[in-house]
């Protein structure tokens, strides 16, 4: 009887090679698309940054402008804005490449689930940076102008501007990512929906903490991102609880109407074989 002889050290070096090449290749693929959508924006670069810079200039008194105080500042700023713009911009792009380096290697099940989160991911970000720019700004940009101290001119620098929308941009759509975190942690058996409304309490505090941290210091931007935080909690909790794990939702509330445990079984070894095959 003869037995198949071990794959040597270059065939197992093979696989690990071909994966390399093709993260290199759907890395290649992101960055192109950021940069074919770069050049697609860059002869409108001032364009984009007055429309970004619309809520402060809404709210500076009569005569007052924005500045510039550095030499390339007029230049260099608004080709920062559209560059950070073609990131934002090409971000379903690069999640799919992501995607589809990624997907060969998950069960059936997870790719049923992962996709449509990353697809819920991308536009709950966009949501976000939506609810900064037309929520937050006005109101935020309100006050700061409307509390200036008399006989002080209010003229914000370009550069200085941008720094502080980008912050604030980022910050609400990493936030509005929160039922994504709430869904994947119960997906993955770390917590249950109980286990995640004991914990309500700590979840408000920590809001208001992660706004204290992400945003510039005033309390309105910080209560501004505090509160979605808290209601998308809440959003993400209700949801979980869909995918709470079939033998966890067993041990947690008894067997769910539709639960089947053999066939259960039957899927988890037709995945275990796929597996095997790639």
């Amino acid at each position: 009887m003869t037995s198949n002889p071990p794959p040597s050290e270059e065939e197992n070096e093979q696989p690990f090679i071909s994966h390399l090449i093709e993260l290199r290749n759907r890395l290649l693929r992101a960055v192109m698309g950021v940069l074919v959508i770069f050049l697609a924006l860059t002869p409108f670069a001032n364009e984009i940054y007055g429309y970004v810079a619309g809520p402060l200039l809404q709210h500076m008194p009569e005569n007052s402008t924005m500045i510039a105080i550095e030499v390339a500042s007029p230049f260099l700023t608004p080709f920062k804005l559209t560059l950070v713009a073609a990131i934002f911009l090409s971000m379903p792009l690069t999640l799919y490449q992501l995607w589809a380096f990624v997907a060969p290697g998950l069960y059936r099940h997870e790719r049923r689930l992962i996709l449509p989160l990353l697809l819920a991911s991308t536009i709950l970000f966009y949501l976000g940076v939506a609810f900064a720019y037309f929520v937050v700004f006005p109101l935020v940009f309100g006050f700061l102008t409307a509390a200036a101290p008399q006989g002080v001119a209010v003229m914000t620098d370009i550069s200085r501007y941008l720094d502080f929308v980008l912050t604030l941009f980022f910050a609400f759509g990493l936030s509005f990512e929160v039922p994504i975190a709430t869904i994947l942690l119960v997906w993955t058996g770390v917590v249950t929906p109980k286990g995640l409304a004991d914990k309500r309490p700590y979840v408000i505090v920590g809001a208001f903490v992660i706004g204290m941290l992400l945003t510039p210091p005033d309390a309105i931007s910080q209560t501004l991102l505090a509160v979605p935080v808290w209601v998308l909690f809440e959003l993400g909790l209700l949801f979980s609880r869909f995918f709470v794990p079939k033998r966890r939702y067993a041990y947690d509330y008894g067997p769910p109407p539709d639960y089947d445990a053999e066939a259960e079984f039957d899927r988890d070894e037709e995945d275990e074989r796929e597996s095997g095959r790639r």
